[in-house]
């Protein structure tokens, strides 16, 4: 039967309780519904909404998939029925059809991010490596607080057959599965033995993909018999939910506390992260700065929390940050957090808020953040927090000193003109560097255009340097920093923005170690005919790991694209892969530039492209006129503590000299 079929009354398999002999009404049966546990999850899910500020939206929208023995028989089939016939379109379950199960689950972190953490996808896998290739984008989507579902198949749960294909055999414990290696990157799990287990299971696994403060991967692990057992459903479990999404409010005493400290601060700083971004928070959050003048400094999750032009904001802070905002920070008695975790880039490993008077105040929707660096908690939603802070400062007059004002605008002006150097082109007829890249790339973009990237040398260029023109443009997976998201991520924001109109401009930059790990998702893209705008940067390496490799004594080893030499070493030509062939071959239209003038050219060529494009560069190596301002803040990657190298020994005493601007702030 149909996920979306009539109800039917009670089977024989599940007799309604007989009526008390006292009772004077007889008692009838509550309606049911038999299907089997993979079509009763598949209508169940497409039956869940979320609703925030008025507006509401599916939970689940679709389901990523790859079959196997594990899944086929069981969620392939339902997502069969789910997809066909039914009553109307509201409640199908559309389906995505993926090519690796780690990319998958990038590409619904894509989506959630994109869709506010509103809506969100399924992953659906057979047992075996397709469930663990899940794994890493788990732990990128608990780790940045992003919805996804996951739903693995499992081994049997009768055991008809032990051990049955690709199962793992544990002597010690019979119902450990390869699944149990998602539980340490899953907010929720459950394995679903039984049919009617589903229901607590099923209603749990949406409280926590729609609970603001409990969000990530949620794993429901599902034996392959289980999901093809039938069973008769209490159709109140297919009725509509609404999964309403708070907004706590802070609590009276950490609000007066909170206002108190603002008020003595003389140098306050905002570090805004993703949190600003989950809310929706970034107006109250221009009203706050308007009110108070407090500069906004941003973490990689909230870049764009203001636009780079709004008055208040001072860029990226931290390792990856600007002058500007890092200056501030050493020199600030009050740094207020919000929406941020406050990760070692963030507060450059414990040595940037190097103020002895400093202290912390921390606006987040967790308890567990709010209380980061011994700070002031405020628990509450960040425009909730925010709307509160603004009133309650409204009729106290408080407002930064003009002189602090007149400060950090002065040094962002400054810092402004070292990106218009770093972005400069004198020759067009040459090859372009990393960051004359972007600087062509911000020349054309407008506020629809979105960028993504997560690994390697670019988020560091894109934190300090990119001049954000909207709440959603940047779009940095800095929390797991994962090789391979971007192609995929690229796919889920696109399924996130194209819906009946324009589709808007997405670009997934990459460079050549990122591409060589995933980039099988172009596939995808090219057969739902995505607009997906791909941006390779070829360097032959790993070009951030070799400049960290040099600044910790390790000499770039084992960093380079390249031949062995005599030696065994790998400083040879470079290797003789053609990536932008690669792309070409998995079904891209790809525009070759050798050249600033060609680069500037075959971007708009590929913005204006109605279908999946891929842009291929060479670039060259920055000279100290054309390359990024370096680190402005340190970041703690231990060094060898004794070696006989003299680059080790001299990275060893800088390593000693940074170490000791360390503190705790207790």
């Amino acid at each position: 039967m149909s996920p979306t079929s009539p109800a039917r009354s009670a089977s024989p398999a599940s007799p309604a309780r007989s009526a008390s002999p006292a009772s004077p009404k007889k008692h009838h049966p509550s309606p049911t519904r038999r299907l089997t546990t993979a079509q009763a999850l598949v209508a169940f899910l497409a039956r869940q909404y979320t609703e925030r500020d008025g507006r509401r939206q599916r939970l689940i929208s679709a389901t990523w998939g790859i079959f196997g023995h594990g899944n086929v028989a069981g969620i392939g089939q339902a997502l069969v029925e789910a997809g066909h016939g039914g009553n109307g379109s509201a409640h199908r379950m559309p389906y995505l059809q993926g090519r690796n199960e780690q990319a998958m689950v990038h590409a619904a972190v894509g989506y959630a991010r994109q869709s506010g953490r509103l809506s969100a996808q399924a992953v659906t896998t057979s047992i075996g490596p397709g469930a663990t290739n899940l794994a890493t984008g788990a732990a990128l989507a608990t780790i940045n607080r992003l919805p996804v579902l996951l739903l693995p198949g499992d081994t049997f749960a009768t055991r008809p057959a032990d051990p049955v294909l690709q199962q793992l055999e544990v002597p010690y414990a019979g119902d450990v599965s390869v699944n149990d290696c998602l539980r340490p990157v899953s907010r929720y799990f459950d394995r679903i033995t039984r049919p009617e287990a589903l229901i607590p299971a099923a209603l749990q696994a949406m409280r926590v993909l729609a609970d603001p403060a409990e969000t990530g991967a949620v794993t429901l692990a599902l034996p392959q018999d289980v999901q093809a057992e039938a069973y008769d459903w209490p159709e109140e479990f297919f009725a509509e939910r609404d999964w309403h999404i708070r907004r706590p409010a802070p609590d009276t005493h950490e609000l007066d506390a909170a206002v108190r400290a603002i008020r003595s601060a003389r140098r306050p700083l905002i570090v805004a992260g993703g949190g600003v971004r989950h809310s929706a928070a970034e107006e109250t959050l221009a009203a706050f700065t308007a009110a108070t003048r407090i500069p906004v400094a941003s973490t990689q999750a909230g870049k764009g929390a203001l636009r780079h032009d709004h008055p208040a904001d001072v860029g990226g802070i931290g390792h990856t940050g600007t002058a500007t905002a890092n200056e501030l920070a050493r020199t600030a008695d009050l740094v207020i957090g919000i929406g941020t975790r406050f990760s070692d880039f963030t507060t450059a490993s414990g040595t940037l808020f190097s103020n002895p008077a400093v202290r912390f105040l921390h606006l987040n929707i967790t308890a567990f953040d709010a209380h980061k660096l011994a700070a002031l908690p405020l628990v509450a939603d960040a425009r909730s927090g925010l709307e509160a802070l603004t009133a309650a400062l409204a009729g106290r007059g408080y407002r930064v000193d003009p002189a602090y004002e007149t400060e950090y605008t002065g040094a962002k002006e400054a810092w402004e003109e070292r990106v218009e150097a770093s972005f400069a082109t004198p020759d067009p007829t040459a090859r372009p560097t990393q960051n004359q890249v972007l600087g062509l790339l911000d020349d054309l973009v407008t506020e629809e255009d979105i960028l993504i990237n997560a690994a390697g040398s670019l988020p560091g260029d894109l934190h300090k340097l990119w001049r954000t023109r909207s709440r959603d443009q940047y779009h940095v997976e800095y929390g797991y920093s994962c090789m391979g998201y971007e192609i995929p991520a690229a796919i889920g924001v696109l399924l996130a923005t194209g819906t009946g109109q324009r589709t808007r401009p997405v670009w997934a930059l990459v460079g050549d170690g990122t591409y060589l790990m995933n980039p099988t998702e172009i596939v995808t893209a090219v057969q739902e005919n995505l607009p997906l705008k791909l941006l390779i940067l070829q360097n032959h390496g790993y070009a951030s790991i070799g400049g960290l490799s040099e600044s910790v004594g390790a000499e770039r080893f084992g960093t380079a694209y390249r031949h062995r030499d005599a030696d065994g070493g790998f400083t040879g030509p470079p290797l003789p892969v053609d990536l932008a062939a690669n792309a070409a071959s998995l079904g891209l239209r790809v525009l070759r530039a050798a050249t600033v003038d060609d680069l500037r050219k075959a971007l708009s060529e590929a913005r204006d492209a109605e279908g999946p494009t891929c842009v291929y560069v060479e670039t060259e190596t920055p000279d100290t006129v054309s390359g990024p301002p370096p680190a402005q803040a340190w970041w703690d990657v231990p060094v060898a503590e004794t070696a006989s190298r003299p680059a080790a020994v001299k990275a060893r005493e800088e390593y000693d000299r940074q170490v000791a601007a360390r503190r705790r702030h207790l």
